[in-house]
């Protein structure tokens, strides 16, 4: 029997014994089944600085943890060896939800991710673990593309604090002729998300060519602060060659200066630069004095003067989840 999977607007048609094009839900005798479950075949505590995010729990570590499979097909995807394959073809070891819990207090994390591929696959581990690291006080990040379906985005985000979503692009041709996705649900991803109060910061990854001009960044810009709000973190990130885009230069340091002038100019308060030594790249300053506020270096927080996550001199309310 046929199955649809309704988790993705993919909605792949999924014969007996098939996956869809995540590779990791399979019909299995007429019922689907997330073949990965249980299964992490990443896990490693990061800085939560890495996610990236930055207006979340700052300098504070994080149990990063994946399975193999992504719903989309970036051809640039570096982290290809793990998302764009078969889950048989990948290592991977059982680590179900309640050791996820364990091991993140174990090692004095205070939040779980769901990250490196792209959780949405791994949906009903996920929700599970999420469920598992809040019983025992812990909180949960997403780390995703967003391409998923609002129903079940809707169930999860009752158990995610925080995510950083991808916003690859602010032209759906992109997203079709780059990712084999469309642009208008990953938007409302970012929409419905951040209605429901998780705190969401953004990542533009900025290719030299196709989705760096100013017209574009100043739509994507633009897009963020009319329907997310001036308060939402913005990262533009560095491209470098990888995958099956070799034939691109890393994105120019110029390029990402000038994406960060256009969102400033666009009204967006914290907009940061990443996979680059920019100066000043990751500090965070507040929006109305000026006052540096977090400095980083990297993934290293050099001083952090927030007052219950007020600036110090002015007391301007600072968004994010704060210490």
């Amino acid at each position: 029997m046929t199955v649809q999977c309704e988790l993705c607007p993919k909605a792949c048609l999924i014969e007996p014994g098939q996956s869809g094009e995540c590779r990791v839900r399979v019909n299995l005798d007429g019922k689907l089944v997330a073949v990965t479950y249980g299964y992490a075949c990443s896990v490693h505590v990061d800085p939560v600085e890495k996610k990236p995010l930055f207006h979340f729990l700052p300098g504070t570590g994080i149990l990063s943890i994946a399975t193999a499979g992504c719903n989309l097909h970036c051809q640039n995807c570096q982290n290809w060896q793990i998302s764009q394959r078969n889950p048989e073809d990948v290592s991977a070891e059982a680590f179900p939800p309640e050791l996820a819990a364990e091991a993140a207090k174990r090692y004095r994390c205070l939040s779980v991710a769901y990250t490196y591929t792209d959780p949405i696959v791994f949906y009903e581990y996920t929700l599970d673990s999420c469920i598992k690291a809040r019983e025992a006080g812990l909180k949960n990040v997403l780390v995703t593309a967003g391409y998923i379906n609002e129903t079940p985005l809707r169930k999860l985000c009752q158990y995610v604090d925080a995510a950083n979503i991808d916003l690859k692009a602010f032209s759906d041709a992109f997203y079709r002729d780059i990712c084999s996705g469309t642009l208008a649900p990953v938007l409302n991803t970012l929409a419905v998300a951040k209605s429901l109060g998780v705190m969401v910061e953004v990542t533009n990854l900025v290719i030299p060519t196709l989705n760096d001009s100013d017209d574009d960044l100043q739509k994507l810009c633009r897009w963020v602060a009319t329907n997310l709000g001036n308060e939402t973190p913005l990262h533009f990130s560095r491209f470098h060659p990888d995958f099956r885009m070799k034939n691109l230069p890393p994105t120019p340091g110029r390029t990402l200066d000038r994406a960060k002038e256009i969102a400033k100019s666009e009204g967006l308060y914290y907009v940061y630069i990443g996979n680059i030594i920019r100066q000043d790249a990751g500090n965070t300053y507040c929006h109305v004095c000026g006052r540096l506020l977090i400095e980083r270096q990297g993934y290293v927080i050099l001083q952090n003067v927030l007052e219950n996550g007020k600036c110090p001199d002015c007391k301007t309310e600072v968004y994010g989840t704060w210490i």
